[in-house]
């Protein structure tokens, strides 16, 4: 897994303006520790980051090959699950190769296909290929949006890289927040509308697109959409290739040159990875797997059980433990490094994020990497089989907003008088709308069979890249790279026309997934009530976040100060988050977190020098 970055000016020569990529490159050093490397051209300049995890020295990049009179380079985040098979494809329409990296594989691919190669991988990734010839680039990110890809074009140049802080290292971008990003940062933050890079003028390129740039501008396709299909297979057989699409994405997802491990938090969806995972590596003489938790201090003294997480995981853990034969580790958080860390989850980001929800997982991937390079996790199983809350509760369902996020006039009151203006909730619910208007459906269906389709819809284009992008920035600022078999587009799209019945089969949440799986794992653990990530109960937390608030409100030079209503605010504070009745986003984010939310954006708007317009 790496970093990407590029600068490309089709109408100036910068092939000597090496410090400027240099120092772009140098912003994603965290991402690949190992190796850097550069290309340098007329009228284009790449970089890249490297973490080592296939091939050492076959994998270097940037990569060039020249097939006939065209030069291609390659720079590549990313991993292809199906390297071997899109390699043999490849060597029989006579191609031949000098490494068994993934890169040189997609760069080939890419010189066989030219842009329909992102229809023959499977895999998450983000890269980009510049051909010298004809001087075009062409850019691509996975279908579910596992790998990050910002970009902008300024001044005849197109910038892009793997995270906005490479974008804002080049002299012609700069850190500007203008009326539409802050209304995305209010209305829907911590997520962002697709393509937003909230920052004026940068985007991110949407999951399952791809991108060329030449003399004739540039043009974005979408290259996969989800598909709506009637579901003919009974219980039965949709169990059975559920488990033969999971087991073979796991499986696949193993391979690397270094070590991997799992996250095991003794729920469904990491209990099924490391069972699998063990399996494997038993099977394939390898030492036994290494599973990784976190948890709090004192975490189970303050605790108390509610719908969302009705109990503990660490007695589940143990249970996951003993029976796959893990070398487990348990990584314990303090309530002062979880308050701390709160900025450095920001820069991690380039963006205010989800809170101690985003430091305590930068903290555990911290420690994990100091024994693992690789790691596979469970993220997105709750998106594709309904494991979260709002669909089955009737008051979500029938949301007319998105049910992680219903109360956006509440988000608005916070916000200073001067502001009070901005279109916040006419803005939210045209991107609602405009999303249910993309729904695929199936002619007939029912009008609830329809909206349960639009929830799942919903959550994989939404709620999934938001928990996405957390991951991603979180663990890739250890340099660990995070792996998520139940991201696999097979998956998915297998997953998308499952109707709800079998989803909630015997009225549990993701009813076919625990069907599924049944034999590969303790039955217990099997129909063990949905829990989810693990936050923290101390009230230590609370306090120390409400003295980085108070602190910022009494300094009058804090940026966050013109954008709040601060009486509104010291009220939340004072009250310990309690005068902010309703959740801020999700299941986790509540009082607490929407306090140490402000901190984000207040240590965002300082950090990053912002430039409010």
């Amino acid at each position: 897994m790496c970093g990407i970055a590029g600068w490309i000016n089709l109408y100036a020569n910068i092939e000597n303006d090496n410090r400027i990529l240099f120092k772009m490159t140098d912003t994603l050093k965290q991402r690949g520790p190992d190796a850097s490397g550069f290309h340098f051209s007329k009228h284009a300049l790449l970089g890249h980051r490297r973490l080592v995890v296939v091939d050492p020295e076959g994998g270097t990049q940037p990569m060039t090959k020249k097939i006939g009179n065209d030069t291609y380079t390659i720079v590549y985040n990313g991993e292809l699950y199906n390297t071997e098979d899109v390699r043999k494809i490849l060597k029989d329409n006579g191609f031949s190769f000098t490494s068994y990296s993934d890169t040189e594989v997609l760069l080939v691919a890419f010189i066989f296909w030219g842009a329909e190669c992102v229809k023959h991988i499977n895999g998450i990734y983000a890269f980009g290929v510049w051909n010298e010839t004809n001087e075009t680039l062409f850019l691509a990110r996975d279908p579910l949006g596992v790998k990050p890809l910002f970009y902008t074009i300024k001044d005849n140049s197109l910038i892009f890289g793997s995270e906005i802080k490479t974008l804002l290292a080049h002299p012609l971008v700069e850190p500007i927040l203008d009326k539409q990003g802050l209304t995305e940062l209010f209305g829907f933050g911590p997520a962002r509308p697709l393509g937003s890079g909230i920052f004026q003028n940068i985007k991110e390129l949407p999951p399952s697109h791809s991108l060329i740039y030449n003399k004739d501008g540039i043009k974005i396709t979408q290259y996969w959409k989800l598909t709506a299909k009637t579901h003919d297979e009974n219980l039965s057989t949709t169990a059975e290739h559920v488990r033969s699409l999971l087991v073979d994405s796991i499986e696949r997802q193993l391979v690397a040159d270094v070590p991997v491990c799992t996250f095991l938090s003794g729920g469904l969806d990491s209990s099924i990875i490391s069972a699998v995972a063990s399996t494997y590596f038993k099977k394939n003489n390898m030492p036994n797997l290494n599973t990784y938790s976190v948890d709090y201090v004192d975490n189970r003294k303050f605790f108390k059980p509610t719908e969302f997480q009705p109990n503990t995981d660490a007695d589940w853990i143990y249970k996951m433990v003993d029976y796959i034969g893990s070398n487990h580790h348990d990584i314990l958080i303090d309530t002062p490094e979880l308050a701390s860390y709160l900025k450095e989850a920001v820069i991690a980001t380039d963006l205010p994020g989800m809170a101690d929800v985003d430091s305590s997982l930068y903290l555990f991937c911290k420690e994990v990497r100091k024994n693992s390079t690789v790691a596979l996790s469970g993220e997105c199983a709750d998106e594709l089989f309904g494991g979260y809350p709002w669909f089955r509760r009737e008051e979500d369902i029938n949301a007319t907003t998105f049910p992680w996020s219903k109360f956006v006039s509440d988000r608005k009151s916070i916000l200073s008088p001067d502001l009070q203006n901005l279109p916040i909730e006419e803005y939210v619910q045209d991107k609602y709308n405009e999303s249910l208007r993309q729904v695929p459906g199936v002619p007939g269906e029912s009008q609830r069979e329809h909206r349960m389709r639009e929830l799942f819809y919903l959550n994989i284009k939404w709620f999934m890249i938001t928990l996405l992008t957390r991951k991603d920035r979180m663990s890739m600022a250890s340099g660990l790279e995070v792996r998520v078999p139940f991201a696999d587009q097979r998956l998915v799209e297998y997953a998308y026309n499952i109707p709800m019945d079998m989803k909630y089969y015997k009225g549990r949440e993701k009813g076919v997934l625990r069907e599924a799986l049944t034999g590969l794992l303790p039955d217990d653990v099997l129909w063990r009530k949905k829990s989810p990530y693990p936050k923290t109960h101390n009230p230590g937390y609370t306090l120390a976040v409400q003295k980085l608030m108070n602190n910022i409100l009494r300094d009058k030079s804090s940026p966050l100060l013109q954008l709040i209503d601060q009486k509104h605010v010291k009220e939340i504070v004072d009250s310990g988050g309690n005068a902010y009745k309703n959740p801020w986003y999700g299941q986790l984010m509540t009082g607490p977190q929407l306090i140490a939310y402000l901190i984000q954006v207040n240590t965002w708007l300082k950090e990053y020098k912002v430039i409010l317009k």
